[in-house]
């Protein structure tokens, strides 16, 4: 595997991470904790483009999990293409 695949696989690997540590921790945590608001400000740049198209139904907002969908979709795409 080339290198440019490897840092591919790297962002996404991290971006997962960073998705599903803000989701556990909007649970947990106060939204101005500063953990909390450091994540979001991470995130939610990838996040509020899908809420617009996707709005939250039924108080369940599933604009994360459609994220992590696209994270890896793109991720593969990008390390075929580089291979």
């Amino acid at each position: 595997m080339s290198i440019l695949a490897n840092l591919i696989n790297l962002i996404v690997t991290v971006l997962t991470l960073l998705v599903f540590v803000n989701v556990i921790l909007s649970y947990f945590l106060d939204p101005y904790h500063p953990t909390r608001q450091a994540l979001d400000r991470l995130v939610e740049p990838f996040l509020a483009p899908i809420r617009r198209v996707v709005p939250p139904m039924g108080g369940l907002d599933f604009s994360p999990m459609i994220l992590l969908l696209a994270i890896q979709i793109i991720g593969q795409l990008l390390v075929s293409l580089v291979q």
